[in-house]
């Protein structure tokens, strides 16, 4: 796999994965299973935050100590199935900032065309995750990190939780300088751009509109 792409073969990650690739897990399940794994994923993909040390009292010393050093972070889910992911990242980063892209693909073409974007004022001084569950062709993550770029934040990494060769190689060939964390790379893409054996529509399982 491409140095630019972290695939998380951590055994609480796989072992959530089943169940979120099972078709009689229900929608309560299902969004509780995308936040776990949305939090082991950032674990990963934040495991390069630079520290700094500080000096704090314990109830018996002083005590030199780290702590994150002045880094923010703005996480921008796609709707809307990236909204399934946010409180499971806020969970370990919780004084990020959200933005939100909506983006819609366009059935016949399977073009992304966006709808909605509206980011942190303050996104140059940001590091910035994006977050969706899957990443099919790659068109919604490539246009979502293209729209971002405008703001010109500090970086950019592409969270997900699975992941279709296509969409890998076109996101990492489109932004060679976006790092793409993924619970899994699965087999293929079906002739209307649904990764098999995936998990079927991420955001009709999330919300229950199937």
């Amino acid at each position: 796999m491409d140095k630019q792409v972290f695939v998380m073969d951590h055994p609480l990650i796989q072992h959530k994965l089943t169940y979120l690739r099972d078709k009689n897990t229900g929608s309560k399940e299902f969004r509780a299973l995308v936040s776990e794994i949305a939090t082991l994923v950032c674990y990963e993909a934040t495991r390069d935050l630079p520290l700094e040390e500080t000096e704090i009292e314990t109830p018996l010393v002083k005590a030199k100590t780290k702590v994150i050093a002045g880094r923010k972070l703005a996480l921008v889910p796609i709707l809307r199935a990236g909204l399934g992911m946010v409180d499971g990242v806020l969970t370990l980063v919780p004084a990020a900032k959200v933005g939100h892209i909506g983006l819609y693909r366009d059935h016949e073409t399977l073009q992304p065309v966006e709808y909605y974007s509206k980011l942190p004022s303050d996104l140059p001084q940001r590091d910035v995750l994006v977050l969706d569950p899957m990443l099919a062709t790659g068109g919604s993550a490539i246009d979502a990190i293209s729209i971002i770029k405008r703001s010109q934040p500090k970086s950019i990494k592409f969270l997900c939780i699975i992941a279709a060769p296509e969409g890998v190689r076109a996101l990492t060939q489109a932004h060679p300088d976006v790092q793409v964390y993924c619970a899994a790379v699965d087999d293929r893409l079906n002739e209307n751009g649904y990764i098999l054996p995936g998990l079927g529509d991420a955001g009709d399982r999330i919300f229950g509109t199937l």
